[in-house]
């Protein structure tokens, strides 16, 4: 694991400036996290306590709760501004049920996917969907396995390296800054959830689409998610009206149907807290973790 770690002030400061726009272009967001929650179908869970790690704008939270009624409801992000967005659009969509004797009022705490404010063994479901990308993936697991219950369960979406793998190509043809977010492949992630001592840990990959006008228009919603680079590597100060208009001319290779790509590798994973015996990993020659998320299917929790 050699990726250089993104800023963290600077991930919470982009966030945080992203929060009232932010579900205005949430396309990838919101297909992620239904599928997510399309797979914690397949799993037999009532849980008491629901993390939702890495909240946003609080899209998930509302449909946890319709779905997990009688939880617990955390809601942690490191962005306080979209702490603030997330109580309003649950108040919102909630609407009048909210004032029910029994309804649902999650607790929202300002927090880092790295270093967790909640006790030990307190949570038996951590929902988090395009959050841990941001993080190093062995404190951020170590995390997730200290807070989980024995037979918690952790349901999770990251990115991959193949992910705006066009534009990092474009930008090569500028320099050799990182000019676009490294995220960890799904060997390392795998490694890194075994290494925290998550019990059966599954991971997939699939491969999103989305599609532009422009490379600029591609670049302007990457913005307005906040999710501009915050690796520490990349380029200081302003960038130049002529490297926009190289990367631009570079961009142009992959234009496909009038549309030019714009391409995601999302990796799906869950695991399980506690200490039960592994089942392992199976790898290909090239040392990949390949698991059939089926596997999922075969679990109930106690």
């Amino acid at each position: 694991m050699n990726n250089p770690l993104p800023n963290k002030k600077l991930v919470a400061r982009s966030f945080g400036n992203a929060a009232a726009q932010y579900d205005d272009v949430a396309v990838l967001q919101r297909q992620t996290g239904d599928e997510l929650l399309e797979r914690l179908s397949l799993v037999t869970l009532q849980p008491e306590t629901v993390l939702d790690l890495g909240v946003g704008t609080g899209r998930n939270l509302t449909l946890l709760a319709k779905k997990y009624p009688k939880a617990k409801l955390v809601a942690v992000d490191i962005a306080t501004d979209m702490i603030r967005q997330a109580r309003s659009n649950y108040q919102q969509a909630r609407g009048l049920k909210r004032w029910l004797p029994n309804a649902t009022k999650p607790m929202y705490l300002a927090g880092d996917a790295e270093n967790l404010p909640l006790a030990d063994n307190s949570v038996d479901l951590v929902f988090a969907n395009l959050t841990l990308q941001w993080c190093d993936p062995r404190t951020s697991f170590a995390e997730i396995q200290r807070v989980l219950r024995p037979n918690g369960l952790l349901m999770f979406t990251s990115l991959g390296p193949d992910t705006l793998t066009e534009l990092r190509q474009a930008w090569a043809s500028v320099d050799n800054y990182s000019h676009v977010n490294m995220f960890y492949d799904m060997h390392d992630v795998g490694e890194a959830m075994m290494e925290a001592r998550l019990a059966e840990p599954v991971l997939d990959t699939d491969i999103y689409t989305l599609t532009y006008e422009t490379s600029m228009a591609l670049m302007k919603d990457l913005k307005v998610l906040g999710a501009s680079n915050v690796n520490s590597d990349r380029r200081r100060g302003l960038t130049g009206k002529r490297a926009l208009e190289i990367v631009a001319q570079s961009y142009e290779q992959f234009r496909n149907d009038g549309l030019l790509p714009a391409t995601y590798e999302v990796v799906y994973g869950h695991a399980w807290g506690g200490q039960p015996q592994f089942k392992q990993a199976q790898q290909n020659s090239d040392g990949e973790v390949r698991i059939s998320v089926n596997q999922i299917k075969g679990r109930k929790a106690l």
